[in-house]
C-alpha cells in the first residue's frame, strides 16, 4: 500500500511540475512558479515564492529542479498532515466547521462558526461543506506556511520579552522546533537578551528598590533625587549595583521554569500538541512556582547588593556569607509567600491581556500571515507586561521590604500581613506602589532592548523559524 501510495504521490508531482513548468526547461524560478500558479488559479505573493523557493533550493541557483520540487513538497506534506491531524478532533479524516473553531480556541483565538464556513468554503472543492486529507492538501500544498504553527512561531512572548521579572507563563514551541532542536537556541537567545535588557535598565531598577525600601511620607524620594543620592554616596558605577547577581539568575531560573512546564504538562496529561489557556495559566504559575523557589536566596541577594553601602560587601559570596552567619539560613527566604503569591496575578494577567491583544489582532488584521510585525508585538508586549506588574506590585513591594528587613538599621521583624496593615496604616494604599514610576520607566527599553537583541541573537544562532 505505501508503495502505490509513493508512486502515485510522485505521478501526482510530476504532473503538478509539468504544469507549473511553464518554460519546458525542467527548473522553477520565482517569476515561473507566479505564472504557473496563476494558470491553475493559485495566486501567491512574491514573498510567499521567494520562500518557497529559499526552503527547497538545495544548490542555491535561485530556481527548483523536479528532485527539490519534490523533496521540498513532501516535507512540506509531512507538516501539512500534522496541522490536519491537530484539527481533525474526531479522527475521522475530515475537518468541519466545528472543529475548526474548537481548535483556534484551544490556542485562544476565538472566531465564529460564520468564519470558520468561509475558511471552510475558500477549501471545499465537492461542496460537502467539510475538508479531507486531499483538499486540505492541494488547498496548501504550495503556500508557505501553516496558520496553527505559525501563531505559535510569530507569538512568542515570554522567551523574547525581559522587563526583569521571570513571572511570566513560558511560550509554547512547534512540533517542527522540537524536532529540530530550535527551542533551546530560542531559549539562550532570550537569555542573552535578558542579561543585556536588565544591564541597561539596571539603575531604573536599583532607584526602584530604594523607594520601595526607603521611601516614606517623611522621605518622599523623587527620580533626580534618587539617582543624585545613589551618584554622590557611590559614583556613577553604584547604578549598577545588585545587576551581576540579577543578571546571573536569568540561566538557572529559565531552565528550571522551561523544564518543570514541560513536565507539567506531561503530568496534566492533555493528548493535544497545545494546552488551552487556563491550562497553560496553571503549568505556567506552578513551573514559575518551582523555579522561584529554586533560585529565591538569589532574589534575596540581588535586593541586599542593590542597597548596600559603599564598602559594605567585597562582592556577592561576601554579601551571601554575612547573611548567612549573622541571619542564619531563613534570611535567604524571607519575602518568599509575597513573592510567591505574586505569581498568579502577574502571569494571569499578563497572558490573559496578551492572548486578547493577539485574538484581537488575528481576527481583525491577519489575512495571509499570522505575522504582527515590529511594532505590534512590541505594544501587545509592553501593554501585558505593565498590566501584569500593575497586579502584582504591592506584593512585590512587600517582598522587598521583608528582604531588605535586616540591611535596615533597627527594623522589627514583621510578617506580609503586620506589613501590609503598617504601610496601609502609615502611607494609605499610595504607600503599597511607592517605586512604580522607574518601574515602569524602564517597560518600554527593557522590552525594545530585549526583542533587538533577542533578533540578532536568533539569527547569531542560525535560528531559521521566523
Amino acid at each position: 500500500r505505501s508503495l502505490c501510495e509513493a508512486s502515485e504521490q510522485d505521478r501526482r508531482l510530476r504532473a503538478l511540475f509539468q504544469k507549473l513548468d511553464v518554460n519546458r526547461d525542467g527548473a522553477l524560478c520565482i517569476h515561473g512558479l507566479a505564472v504557473g500558479l496563476g494558470r491553475l488559479g493559485l495566486h501567491r505573493t512574491e514573498l510567499d515564492l521567494l520562500k518557497i523557493v529559499k526552503a527547497g533550493d538545495k544548490d542555491l541557483d535561485g530556481q527548483l529542479d523536479f528532485e527539490e520540487f519534490v523533496h521540498y513538497l513532501q516535507d512540506h506534506e509531512k507538516k501539512l498532515r500534522l496541522v490536519f491531524k491537530s484539527l481533525d478532533k474526531k479522527n475521522d479524516g475530515r475537518i468541519d466547521a466545528q472543529e475548526i473553531v474548537q481548535s483556534l480556541r484551544d490556542l485562544g483565538v476565538k472566531i465564529s462558526e460564520q468564519q470558520a464556513e468561509k475558511i471552510l468554503k475558500s477549501m471545499d472543492k465537492n461542496g460537502t461543506m467539510t475538508i479531507d486529507w486531499n483538499e486540505w492538501r492541494d488547498y496548501h500544498l504550495l503556500h508557505p506556511v501553516e496558520n496553527i504553527p505559525e501563531i505559535i512561531l510569530y507569538w512568542k512572548h515570554s522567551t523574547i520579552f525581559d522587563v526583569g521579572e521571570n513571572l511570566t507563563v513560558p511560550d509554547e514551541f512547534t512540533v517542527e522546533e522540537r524536532q529540530t532542536g530550535m527551542w533551546w537556541r530560542h531559549l539562550v537567545a532570550g537569555g542573552g537578551a535578558g542579561a543585556v535588557s536588565r544591564t541597561c535598565t539596571a539603575p531604573l531598577d536599583r532607584l526602584k528598590v530604594l523607594m520601595q525600601v526607603h521611601a516614606s511620607r517623611s522621605n518622599n524620594m523623587c527620580i533626580v533625587g534618587g539617582f543624585t543620592q545613589m551618584i554622590r554616596e557611590g559614583g556613577p558605577r553604584s547604578l549598577w549595583r545588585g545587576n551581576g547577581i540579577n543578571v546571573l539568575k536569568i540561566a538557572p531560573e529559565s531552565a528550571i521554569k522551561f523544564m518543570a512546564y514541560e513536565q507539567i504538562k506531561r503530568f496534566i496529561g492533555t493528548d493535544q500538541e497545545m494546552l488551552r489557556i487556563h491550562e497553560r495559566l496553571l503549568a505556567g504559575s506552578l513551573a514559575g512556582a518551582i523555579a522561584q523557589s529554586s533560585i529565591y536566596p538569589m532574589e534575596v541577594l540581588k535586593t541586599r547588593m542593590a542597597l548596600r553601602k559603599t564598602g559594605q560587601y567585597s562582592g556577592m559570596l561576601d554579601c551571601a556569607k554575612n547573611i548567612l552567619s549573622k541571619e542564619g539560613m531563613a534570611a535567604f527566604y524571607k519575602g518568599y509567600i509575597p513573592n510567591m503569591l505574586g505569581i498568579i496575578p502577574y502571569a494571569g494577567i499578563d497572558l490573559a491581556v496578551y492572548e486578547t491583544l493577539k485574538n484581537a489582532w488575528l481576527q481583525r488584521y491577519a489575512v495571509n500571515s499570522a505575522d504582527p510585525g515590529v511594532f505590534v508585538l512590541l505594544a501587545c508586549g509592553t501593554i501585558s507586561s505593565t498590566c501584569g506588574q500593575l497586579a502584582s506590585y504591592p506584593l512585590a513591594l512587600v517582598r522587598t521590604r521583608m528582604q531588605a528587613q535586616a540591611s535596615v538599621e533597627g527594623a522589627p521583624e514583621v510578617t506580609m500581613r503586620g506589613l501590609f496593615k503598617h504601610i496601609l496604616k502609615t502611607e494609605g494604599a499610595f504607600g503599597l506602589y511607592r517605586g512604580l514610576a522607574p518601574n515602569f520607566m524602564k517597560v518600554i527599553p527593557a522590552v525594545s532592548i530585549s526583542y533587538v537583541v533577542y533578533e540578532n541573537l536568533k539569527m547569531t544562532l542560525g535560528v531559521q523559524s521566523r
